[in-house]
């Protein structure tokens, strides 16, 4: 309008008549009919039909006739002389209209609903997507991928005359389809932001990542409907809903399920099935209600979970609301197929019979032409029923397995060989990952679901404490740490065991350290793989239901993801007893360089063994050397002497990997030689534990050294009288490098095993 009236070359009053001369114009008719909107709401005044030029300084030369009379002001045809300042008071009229267009958004009413998704408008990133049939899909079969989808514009959540906030209800019918078994789940999420960009998928649910959960400035609120236990965030168990603010440690969960009438009925989230959720909060209660049930039974009268809490300081001005889901080693498709959402009101309910199939699971119903060409068919049927018999007595003899009827409780964790068979293309060496006292390790690719394992083949020729063997096993497959290699499973077949693990693609960690690497390993990269492993130890120390003694730490035994993360595997050696007890075993058993001087007097291994184990590996990834190295000078060979002959020398980081160059942090590097010399004295009792190691780790403070006379060497063992019978006359079975010592005039190593 001030273009029109100053900045045109003429003077343009809006007006409903042909141009016909140009002289002047004054345009007449400026309401909000005439004022369009372009695709990004932009204003634009059009309608010039009454429109009229004349001339800057000039009047009009007759009476302005013919125009519009305004919907709240008339237009004075009296006096020109104060037509501008009339025109500028209807453009704020204009305006103001306008403006109040855009506040019934955000509004205090605000609400929507999607029975489907076909042709909704909603902000989605990672792998989320909006099926032809109009589901929203959050995740899919990738694996360790996260998938979001949010409204595409903020909703004001705040009431700004006191600072509370607004009572809301959502409503939202949703599956979860698991691939083999099930994976991580999904949450409906409030967030101060639409796309959360640094969350990670396993385990946060694509909510957070190491640094930002449980922080109080993320102002996150999210209910989770997770089908994953995981102990570092408190999960209550692998089925159940729980309320998050700010992080993934609930502060209020429940194991999935509703209430009929006084019953609870459980429900199990990964089923496959379409359920509805309810999430309703009260503004002025400060009460927040969570309700679960089947899709096709109404809203039950009692909600699963019931929480009074104030979400005023969780809670923005204005916030986005939508889902996360995300996937881990095991897979899930997760789903909403209808989403209602309401504020300071109950959200419309959903419409069940417009909501969009889930796609079919399982095989396909046979076609009945071939029931009816049976009989047609008969003699050729036969003919090729004979020959299939055959072959299916031939290939079951080929793939049979050993199962003996105490294996059935253990069913989940059991694969078929026939499965890891055809994973591994029948073990073929080109599947070949590496050899060990195990056994060989072969990388495979499950059929039934496309994950990429390696499989262990174990060899054993005694059953006596078989069955305890497996139940560990078992035990162990239910360890959760980002840290640790997971163990999906076993499978037993005539004279071998067979492990199945998660498939690393960048192997060992020892890979990365000796004989001259391809590809060397940073500082900071080797820094963040030691506080890994350590925190893997204290998780399985101290964190976890029961006592997990590794007993074989060592740079082999640390395997690389894709990103370089360290992860501490094979459990081959792996024994379990509960908190307060002490460990039975007797067996020595472990790799020399790595054994603890009292593991071998005693043949008792504990955590603080472990501990021994892990200062050797500290030292071998500074050093770039294994702890027992033959190929160096004789003062040289055992790695821990030769660190303590530089460090009594004051001169410790003469000790470090010449291929580390100058690039490494002064203060780290020698924090963690300091702390394996710690770790490996002769003296168990003087030796920190993992948590305290974790703690010099993490906050970069030294280790209390002791003294030189104390911190001697414990790599050369001394046999004792009666011990080799001792070991060759143990007779329970474990499929595990048992070492043994010859006479003390022999120049080989006394061990056996790689």
């Amino acid at each position: 309008t001030i273009f029109l009236h100053e900045e045109c070359d003429h003077v343009v009053i809006h007006r409903d008549i042909n141009v016909t001369d140009l002289e002047s114009v004054a345009g007449r008719d400026i309401k909000a009919s005439s004022v369009l909107l372009d695709g990004e709401l932009n204003g634009r005044l059009g309608d010039f039909g009454l429109a009229r030029l004349y001339g800057h300084g000039i009047d009009p030369d007759r009476e302005l006739d013919n125009h519009m009379v305004f919907i709240i002001i008339p237009i004075i045809t009296s006096s020109y002389e104060f037509l501008k300042k009339k025109l500028a008071m209807f453009f704020k009229i204009v305006s103001l209209i306008v403006s109040s267009l855009f506040v019934v958004t955000n509004s205090e009413d605000f609400g929507f609903i999607y029975n489907g998704f076909n042709r909704a408008n909603l902000s989605l990133d990672g792998i989320a997507q909006l099926t032809s049939n109009g589901l929203l899909e959050l995740t899919n079969t990738s694996r360790l991928q996260k998938g979001h989808a949010f409204y595409p514009t903020p909703i004001n959540f705040k009431n700004l005359q006191n600072g509370s906030n607004f009572s809301f209800s959502t409503t939202f019918v949703f599956a979860i389809v698991p691939s083999v078994l099930p994976g991580h789940g999904m949450a409906f999420v409030i967030a101060p932001v639409g796309g959360l960009v640094d969350a990670l998928p396993s385990p946060f649910l694509g909510l957070f990542n190491d640094n930002t959960t449980g922080r109080v400035s993320n102002h996150v609120f999210a209910v989770e409907f997770d089908t994953l236990q995981n102990r570092e965030f408190n999960d209550i168990d692998d089925n159940h809903v729980g309320i998050d603010i700010n992080g993934l440690k609930s502060v209020e969960s429940k194991t999935a399920g509703y209430y009929h009438g006084v019953k609870f009925d459980n429900m199990t989230l990964a089923s496959g099935q379409p359920m509805q959720g309810w999430v309703d909060y009260d503004g002025v209660a400060k009460q927040i209600n969570v309700t679960l049930a089947p899709m096709n039974v109404a809203k039950p009268n009692a909600p699963l979970l019931s929480l009074l809490y104030d979400l005023s300081p969780i809670l923005n001005e204005t916030m986005y609301i939508g889902f996360s889901g995300s996937t881990g080693s095991v897979v899930s498709t997760q789903y909403v197929l209808g989403w209602s959402f309401e504020m300071n009101g109950i959200a419309q309910g959903l419409d069940l019979a417009r909501l969009p199939k889930l796609p079919r699971v399982g095989p396909k119903k046979q076609s009945t032409l071939l029931l009816i060409a049976l009989p047609m068919i008969s003699a050729v049927v036969v003919v090729i029923a004979f020959s299939v018999l055959i072959y299916y007595v031939g290939r079951k003899r080929k793939f049979a397995e050993l199962l003996e009827d105490w294996e059935l409780e253990y069913g989940p964790h059991r694969f078929k060989y026939k499965d890891l068979y055809i994973a591994t293309k029948g073990f073929a060496n080109k599947e070949l990952l590496g050899c060990g006292g195990f056994g060989r390790v072969y990388k495979g690719v499950l059929p039934t679901s496309s994950i990429e394992v390696a499989v262990k083949k174990v060899s054993h020729d005694s059953k006596q404490g078989l069955r305890e063997f497996v139940a560990e096993i078992v035990s162990i497959g239910r360890l959760r740490h980002r840290n640790l290699v997971p163990l999906l499973g076993y499978c037993r077949r005539k004279g071998e065991l067979l492990l199945v693990y998660e498939y690393m693609p960048n192997g060992s960690l020892d890979k990365f350290l000796y004989d001259k690497p391809i590809c060397a390993l940073s500082w900071n990269q080797r820094f963040r793989v030691i506080k890994g492993v350590a925190s893997a130890l204290v998780y399985l120390h101290e964190e976890w239901e029961q006592i997990v003694i590794h007993r074989d730490v060592k740079a082999s035994n640390v395997l690389l993801d894709s990103k370089l993360n360290a992860k501490l595997g094979d459990f081959g050696l792996a024994r379990l007893y509960d908190h307060g007890s002490d460990p039975l075993t007797t067996h020595v058993v472990g790799t020399v360089g790595y054994l603890a001087p009292e593991q071998t007097r005693t043949g008792k291994a504990t955590t603080i063994s472990d501990v021994y184990a892990f200062g050797a590996f500290l030292l071998e990834v500074a050093c770039g050397r294994r702890p027992i190295d033959p190929r160096v000078s004789d003062e040289d060979i055992v790695l821990v002497d030769y660190v303590f002959s530089c460090w009594s020398r004051g001169d410790i980081l003469l000790s470090i990997d010449q291929n580390l160059g100058n690039e490494y942090v002064k203060e780290e590097v020698e924090l963690v030689l300091k702390l394996g010399l710690v770790c490996s004295q002769t003296d168990p009792t003087t030796r920190p534990s993992m948590r305290q190691v974790l703690i010099y780790l993490e906050d970069i403070v030294p280790p209390p050294l002791p003294e030189l006379s104390l911190l001697q060497s414990s790599a050369h063992y001394t046999s004792f009288p009666g011990f080799d019978h001792h070991l060759s006359m143990s007779s329970s079975f474990s499929p595990e490098k048992v070492l043994s010592y010859p006479s003390t005039d022999s120049n080989s190593l006394p061990f056996t095993g790689p």
